[in-house]
């Protein structure tokens, strides 16, 4: 009791009002904007002991929203788009929503009134909601839900949200520790830890569905009375909060298992999710550090590759080098390249200005919807050109309005810079004739001037306009060796010459010629050399 009590006192700036009452929650659901004003300002809400936590504009969104916010009160009309409002009453307390309710309808029906009171709706009020009704209604539910607070029944539900919003402190603000919260309290909290690390996760596929899952089940580890993480919501975010080596390692363990190298199969819980996670802290003071880490990642999912379902904090010191604009000037100099290319027929030179193109969306730093503008901008520009001189052919381009929605609609920027492969690959078959051996040069060339990039056929093939699979059976056959293996010959030439050099440490070599991991280069190195880097470096240069 102790414990509870000091987490009382703790908790108390959170909860109380300055008046010395409880603050509590109200969600407001009206599918009329001017309503949801007028409700917000047709009395005092925080002198009667509330703040609005929210409000939505359709029966779906409030039942959303009452199950992630947990409102005190719910002031809802009854007639709601998508929901009516006694069906989200029923939904939310079929959930186990043990709030209040307010129901508001324009109509003085008294069927409804009797099956809103069948679901605990307390009072019923018809439009136009008269100021002093209304403040009479949210009186005696102020002093119902204090009378709630203060019984010792309800001592479990006080200390649940006294710990939501320590949580919610602690994760996303920048203020440390909560004053009052001792040392006590942080071990009732759980929150006594060597090391602590933030992991946002989203469903990326929405449009599939998501299957049910748990983040426990998915690290593999048992969270009774959340000793091992926390779970909040955070504007739409699911926030997790690690605590501890042992988490943190699972978790680690859980991101090799689900390395982008290794896609998760179709249908399985990963296959859905994207994680962005932060840096490790060791103090409670820095877990914000970590959340922020996390929000910029998960903004950047949109540049992620084909199969990456995680993005890091070791990804941060890359992104916001070299913030560049968008610009007019850019948008026209991509234009006038790649409609001159295709009518040469330049396969490489239009791999090679796509690839620059993702790199200048990338270090653009706009927004999505801006980079989504500046692509579908430049494709409707070269369709123009390329009609324009190509006016005697029929070129089967889309329309413009497939093409807006087609883009507006992807994830990914690889899918775009795809969909453009695609589409210019179309142009040239259909104002000239493809030479497969060509393209073989073209990838060739490629693969010699971009070895230090982490290339995979996967990503190659949509740029040449192939199927990665078919361009793999052609290269093996016309090549005489596998598209990875080539690769890593012309790594291991360029990493030879660097080891005569002598201006680099090996692992620095393994680096500039696309080796991420220095093992993994010496295991590649020994293949096929025959001996180590430096077993290499010696006997050459001794000689």
């Amino acid at each position: 009791m102790l414990v509870l009590l000091n987490l009382a006192k703790s908790i108390s700036s959170y909860l109380y009002t300055d008046n010395g009452g409880f603050m509590y929650k109200v969600l407001i659901v009206d599918d009329e904007s001017l309503i949801r004003d007028g409700l917000k300002c047709i009395m005092d809400w925080e002198t009667a002991g509330f703040c609005v936590c929210g409000e939505a504009s359709n029966g779906e969104e409030a039942l959303r929203l009452i199950l992630s916010l947990h409102p005190d009160l719910v002031l809802m009309d009854i007639r709601m788009p998508k929901m009516q409002g006694l069906e989200v009453v029923r939904a939310a307390r079929q959930q186990d929503f043990k709030g209040h309710f307010i129901i508001t309808s324009g109509y003085s029906d008294f069927k409804y009134a009797q099956e809103a009171m069948r679901y605990g709706v307390e009072f019923y009020l018809t439009k136009p909601i008269e100021e002093e009704e209304l403040s009479a209604s949210v009186h005696k539910i102020k002093l119902s839900l204090d009378s709630e607070v203060r019984s010792s029944d309800n001592l479990e539900l006080l200390k649940k949200k006294a710990k939501n919003v320590i949580l919610h402190e602690l994760i996303t603000g920048k203020e440390g520790v909560p004053d009052g919260l001792d040392e006590t309290d942080i071990a009732d909290l759980e929150l006594d830890a060597d090391v602590y690390q933030v992991v946002i996760y989203e469903n990326f596929n929405r449009e599939l569905g998501s299957p049910s899952y748990s983040f426990a089940d998915l690290l593999k580890v048992s969270n009774r009375a959340d000793h091992t993480f926390h779970h909040i919501e955070d504007d739409r975010k699911d926030i997790i909060l690690l605590k501890g080596t042992y988490a943190i390692n699972r978790f680690q363990d859980f991101l090799a298992h689900y390395d982008k190298a290794t896609p998760p199969q179709k249908g399985s819980p990963m296959d859905t999710l994207f994680l962005a996670y932060g840096r490790p802290v060791h103090s409670l003071n820095d877990i914000h550090y970590s959340y922020a880490d996390a929000c910029t990642l998960i903004f950047r999912r949109f540049f992620c590759t084909p199969g990456q379902h995680t993005l890091g904090y070791s990804a941060l010191p890359s992104i916001g080098q070299s913030a560049i604009p968008l610009s007019p000037e850019k948008l026209s100099e991509f234009t006038d390249y790649l409609a001159g290319y295709l009518q040469t027929f330049n396969r490489k030179n239009v791999a090679e200005t796509l690839s620059r193109l993702e790199q200048y969306l990338y270090d653009s730093q706009s927004s999505i919807s801006d980079i989504k503008l500046f692509v579908t901008d430049l494709y409707l520009r070269i369709k123009e050109k390329i009609n324009l001189l190509y006016n005697t052919l029929n070129i089967p381009f889309l329309p413009n309005s497939t093409v807006i929605d087609f883009i507006g609609k992807k994830n990914y920027l690889y899918e775009i810079i795809a969909f453009l492969s695609e589409q210019f690959e179309m142009v040239m078959n259909a104002t000239g004739s493809p030479n497969r051996n060509s393209v073989l040069d073209d990838i060739l060339y490629y693969i010699d001037h971009n070895y230090q990039n982490n290339i995979k056929l996967e990503t190659i093939a949509p740029l040449f306009g192939y199927n990665s699979a078919y361009l793999g059976k052609i290269f093996n056959k016309t090549v005489g060796e596998s598209f990875n293996s080539y690769v890593d010959h012309i790594r291991i030439e360029h990493s030879k010459a660097l080891l005569l050099q002598n201006n680099y440490k090996v692992y620095e070599i393994a680096e500039r010629v696309g080796y991420r991991n220095v093992d993994y280069f010496h295991k590649k190195f020994r293949k096929y050399v025959g001996e180590s880097p430096a077993e290499f470096r010696k006997k050459n240069i001794e000689q």
